[in-house]
């Protein structure tokens, strides 16, 4: 049986109710005789608050050794949460530890941390409530566009990433080799040999799905692509990304009228 999500706890759990919960501990915070830990799954924005008291067996062993970043399953019974902004709150009565983190070395605290720090931390900023905030919106963004188009029968089409066409013939395209860029091979003129490459010819990461959909439409009449693309313009600027997602919808007999409905 699958173990309720904190997201679902919050919105509907009942005073009474047993759960095991799995997360990760955001903040942990000690008072006399018991322990608050506020643990979250990646399921909501906010966490549950648990409540651990010093009577449980290996209250010394356990509990107090938890940090911030450790991930652990904690089965016990939802009460009404005396405090402000929770509507109920986990009454700890039992917890696995299945790996703690250093509390000396792990980078994300309660404080808020600036994007420039939380570049260099890939494999954890995801923990953070901003970060958990941009890929939400995504997701939401996402869903928002596949169904607009597919509620008005157009088809969702996968177009290749790596390419040999400059769809948008500007140039300005990351280029993919498999070549040793330290030793190129090379023609007698100087030009280099791509006939050693993987594909036997230049490649590059697509700057646009718009090719494949255009050819698709004269297929599937209505078609629309949505996926990364990457552009190799040097602007280092706020408005220009390397890596985008993009949406290229393609009709075929379709008038300007058409267009604008």
């Amino acid at each position: 049986m699958p173990m309720p999500r904190i997201r679902d706890i919050l919105k509907a759990g009942e005073p009474g109710q047993m759960v095991t919960v799995q997360g990760w501990v955001r903040t942990k915070r000690e008072s006399k005789g018991f322990t608050f830990v506020d643990v979250n799954d990646g399921s909501a924005m906010a966490g549950l608050q648990v409540v651990l008291n010093a009577d449980l067996a290996d209250y010394d062993t356990v509990v107090k050794e938890l940090t911030t970043g450790s991930a652990v399953a904690i089965t016990g019974q939802l009460v009404e949460s005396p405090g402000k902004g929770q509507r109920v709150e986990l009454r700890g009565q039992a917890i696995t530890v299945f790996g703690t983190a250093d509390a000396e070395t792990y980078p994300l605290q309660k404080k808020r941390h600036s994007f420039e720090f939380l570049r260099t931390l890939g494999h954890l900023r995801s923990r953070t409530n901003t970060l958990g905030a941009v890929f939400r919106v995504r997701n939401a963004c996402a869903q928002a566009i596949h169904q607009f188009f597919q509620g008005r029968g157009f088809l969702w089409i996968h177009t290749p990433i790596i390419t040999a066409s400059d769809c948008e013939g500007a140039g300005e395209m990351f280029a993919v080799t498999s070549l040793n860029l330290a030793q190129l091979p090379r023609h007698p003129d100087g030009a280099i040999d791509y006939s050693q490459d993987f594909f036997g010819k230049p490649a590059y990461l697509t700057v646009s799905g718009q090719l494949e959909a255009e050819i698709m439409a004269m297929a599937f009449t209505n078609v629309y692509t949505f996926g990364p693309t990457f552009r190799a313009e040097n602007s280092n600027t706020s408005r220009h990304l390397a890596e985008f997602w993009m949406v290229e919808p393609e009709m075929a007999f379709c008038d300007l009228v058409g267009n604008m409905d």
